[in-house]
């Protein structure tokens, strides 16, 4: 158990969170925890229950309710609620519509943090170690973890890798729904959207997927 590493990896929509933190787990044998995924998750949870996610009394009295179960296969992770696969559907435009709003709502940050760290613990718990991306993670949900890495990239390079996710969506519509996410999540009074103490930040703009991962992989090995 003293040897597990948890692995922090925060930042905006685009700047390669996901794939970097696949990568990483990947190439060290770790668990992974997509918690944005989460966040989508009980938004559609709250669509699905024809919660109005504008009003945050609503969907504050309703978080409670769903199972959101995330598996830690870097390979294949997978996220159900109420034993609904969902991880196509929570990649739809209306969740993504509505993942904001939702996600500000305290209650829900408060129930999905306790769903994280039981994650976290977890894999601590079983070795070696997990790789936890989000938002919050080095600030919040794992402020303790050895290794915290704050990821960046220029808006032009992150619409134009969103973008192509999403089978070639419009650059300039796509970069300007960036960045008003990003107001948005800096914004929020709980858990914004903001460099940890002690995090590493690495602006991925003129890197390669392979040369982000080489740079984390080395900061992890670093404390092992």
């Amino acid at each position: 158990m003293s040897n597990a590493i948890v692995v922090a990896v925060d930042g905006p929509s685009g700047s390669g969170k996901s794939s970097t933190s696949r990568g990483v787990a990947v190439r060290l044998g770790l668990r992974y925890l997509d918690t944005g995924a989460m966040f989508r998750a009980m938004t559609w949870a709250m669509l699905e229950a024809g919660v109005p996610v504008e009003d945050a009394e609503a969907v504050a009295g309703r978080a409670v309710e769903p199972t959101i179960v995330s598996g830690t296969d870097p390979l294949a992770p997978t996220i159900t609620v109420d034993g609904v696969d969902v991880a196509e559907a929570i990649r739809g435009e209306a969740v993504t519509r509505a993942v904001s709003p939702v996600s500000a709502v305290p209650d829900v940050r408060a129930r999905l943090l306790e769903l994280q760290r039981e994650v976290i613990r977890q894999a601590v718990l079983d070795g070696p170690g997990i790789v936890v991306e989000g938002r919050d993670i080095g600030s919040v949900v794992a402020p303790d973890a050895p290794v915290k890495v704050y990821l960046t990239a220029d808006p032009a390079a992150r619409a134009a890798r969103r973008a192509a996710e999403e089978g070639g969506s419009d650059l300039a519509a796509t970069q300007q729904s960036l960045l008003a996410r990003d107001r948005i999540d800096s914004g929020r009074k709980t858990a914004p959207l903001v460099q940890a103490d002690g995090a590493v930040h690495i602006d991925t703009t003129g890197y390669t997927l392979d040369e982000v991962i080489d740079q984390v992989v080395d900061l992890v090995r670093a404390v092992e």
